[in-house]
């Protein structure tokens, strides 16, 4: 965060602890505040009173008229002309001046982000879609809330709202098994996310074998959780004290009550005594098997369960 922006982050909130103070007052006493408000942003630099005064003679045909306005459409400073609104995650004026950042459009409202305090940052002020449910398009597409949606029908003027909730689909993996290499006594794990609505149940079988894994073999286990976005499942194969018997093709396999899909990857073992792997493709190797797997999943899982 720039000193400018740090500076301009604690204006906004000396002018917002002053209003709580004052119990956000109305009549005579909220006309005190804002001028107060007035004269900080006048002190600024940015446009307050003073200057609206030079908004007085408005003249609406002489607006130069807002294309592509990705958020819609919102009064400028002087209430005069219609500009461009701020889309989602963009800063914003709390206060609705309209002197520092601008306001957000017609379906977004103007927060405080608070998800740097942890980090000590000054929490700014961000555009945030008022409705966060998910809608269906006519071009069969969900959208993750109005916001992505307005947005898009810019691009496609044929573009429909068509139901409340997610468009009801077949599962597709978002992210599939990779192709993965080790060595006999290691670990190998494959993770699977898909989306789809309603939700789908995943599976995992090994190519040339009819059993739905991990069947009676202690050493394999399968996990699945829902996220880590909203209508998405993700799923885990693990394999422990990898043997040169556990090489072959593995498949993740989702499915809802409109179809299914799958996507395999290739297990390939290497016996102890196989020396380096400079002739294994390098593609083919994770990093680490803690990327792959990690011993605790991000906080954004949690909302499924």
């Amino acid at each position: 965060m720039t000193a400018m922006s740090r500076w301009r982050s604690l204006l906004i909130l000396g002018l917002l602890w002053t209003g709580e103070s004052a119990g956000f007052p109305t009549g005579s006493e909220a006309g005190g505040a804002e001028a107060v408000a007035a004269g900080a942003l006048e002190s600024s630099g940015t446009p307050g009173r003073g200057q609206r005064a030079r908004c007085a003679g408005c003249s609406p045909e002489l607006c130069a008229e807002a294309v592509g306005c990705r958020a819609g459409l919102v009064p400028d400073r002087c209430g005069c002309c219609l500009e461009c609104g701020n889309s989602e995650g963009q800063p914003c004026d709390l206060d609705r001046t309209s002197g520092f950042y601008g306001l957000c459009g017609p379906d977004l409202k103007c927060t405080l982000d608070t998800s740097d305090l942890s980090r000590g940052e000054v929490p700014e002020p961000l555009c945030a879609c008022k409705s966060q449910e998910a809608l269906c398009g006519s071009d069969g597409k969900t959208y993750e809330n109005i916001c992505k949606f307005r947005e898009a029908e810019l691009s496609s003027q044929a573009l429909r709202f068509n139901s409340s909730g997610p468009c009801q689909t077949v599962p597709d993996i978002k992210r599939p098994p990779a192709n993965l290499v080790t060595a006999t006594g290691d670990s190998a794990i494959f993770p699977c996310e898909v989306f789809a609505f309603p939700m789908a149940l995943s599976e995992w079988r090994r190519d040339g074998d009819d059993v739905i894994l991990p069947g009676d073999d202690p050493r394999i286990s399968v996990q699945s959780r829902g996220g880590p976005l909203r209508y998405e499942t993700s799923s885990w194969l693990q394999i422990e004290g990898v043997t040169l018997g556990d090489a072959g093709t593995y498949r993740c396999i989702a499915h809802n009550g409109l179809g299914s899909v799958s996507a395999s990857a290739d297990l390939t073992v290497l016996g102890q005594d196989s020396g380096n792997m400079t002739d294994v493709d390098a593609s083919l190797v994770p990093l680490s098997t803690a990327e792959t797997f990690p011993s605790e999943l991000p906080g954004e899982y949690d909302d499924y369960y």
